[in-house]
């Protein structure tokens, strides 16, 4: 199924993202997390993998389970930094034989001391252009509504996202975002910068109060006083923190679905049980 079509199409839709397993001996448990979490019939999951290509033959492991035998379309991830223009010939090919056919595009996470004057692809929109002119794939690229942490301002963050469309991405995916304004402002301005792809909101569920500080590392995302204040009452439970976190992140779904926004993608951090309950929150809502 070419997930940018799906986009496109009338009715509304609620999808998971998953991560291949770290080591072999996780494989078994991840496997398992991804079966369940298919289970549930997402429109799709998306399957990450590390920079470079690392772990790549477990992302393709996952995605082709999904797709062959659980028959639950997929999104690949793929990222360019430190890749050649062969390496990603290979896993193109990879990925075709795997059943692949709707790719994320990605740079990727920098790594410590890495030079870009020297590499084949600086910038995620030299993959997207690299694929497109290779596949006939439906292709997405990420975003940030509160700007990309190496970028200088919005309008320099949105000026690359238009260069990503111009490149041939057909949808982007926001980076999470725990204040629903935020979206709403973001897209806004990049509607107004000439983006009009369909930008589909992450929303990750935070089931622990150690995950704030990731995410805040990861993305720079603004964390509301409001939801600190659920992680001091909360964090120190595992159980009630759980909770916490789902229903927080139904409320923000919730509103999307009211205003407007048809489509919504889960990152479930592979927790089959928190998927499981966000989809149950807001099932009536999504027909």
């Amino acid at each position: 199924m070419n997930v940018s079509s799906l986009l496109k199409a009338p009715g509304k839709t609620l999808s998971f993202e998953v991560f291949p397993p770290k080591t072999d001996a996780a494989f078994a448990t991840v496997r398992l997390a991804t079966e369940l979490i298919a289970a549930l019939r997402p429109a799709y999951m998306s399957v990450t993998y590390g920079a470079g290509g690392s772990g790549s033959a477990a992302t393709l492991q996952v995605a082709e389970h999904l797709i062959r035998d659980l028959k639950v379309p997929v999104v690949a991830h793929l990222t360019c930094v430190g890749a050649s223009f062969a390496s990603i010939d290979r896993q193109l090919a990879e990925m075709e034989q795997a059943g692949v056919e709707n790719i994320l595009a990605l740079r990727g996470d920098l790594p410590q001391g890495y030079d870009h004057q020297c590499a084949d692809f600086t910038h995620a929109c030299d993959l997207i252009a690299y694929v497109r002119e290779r596949v006939d794939w439906s292709i997405g690229g990420a975003c940030y509504p509160e700007v990309h942490p190496e970028s200088a301002s919005q309008r320099e963050d949105l000026a690359s996202l238009r260069r990503k469309v111009e490149a041939g991405c057909d949808y982007l995916v926001s980076q999470m975002f725990f204040d629903n304004n935020i979206y709403y402002n973001f897209l806004y301005k990049a509607r107004e910068a000439g983006i009009y792809v369909p930008i589909v909101p992450g929303i990750m569920p935070i089931t622990r109060a150690s995950q704030i500080g990731r995410a805040v590392q990861l993305s720079g995302t603004n964390v509301p006083g409001r939801f600190r204040q659920i992680v001091d009452a909360f964090g120190q439970s595992p159980a009630a923190m759980e909770q916490a976190g789902i229903a927080y992140a139904t409320e923000q779904i919730v509103d999307l679905l009211a205003n407007g926004v048809e489509h919504v993608h889960v990152y479930s951090m592979n927790k089959p049980q928190v998927a499981r309950a966000i989809l149950h929150n807001v099932q009536e809502l999504l027909k």
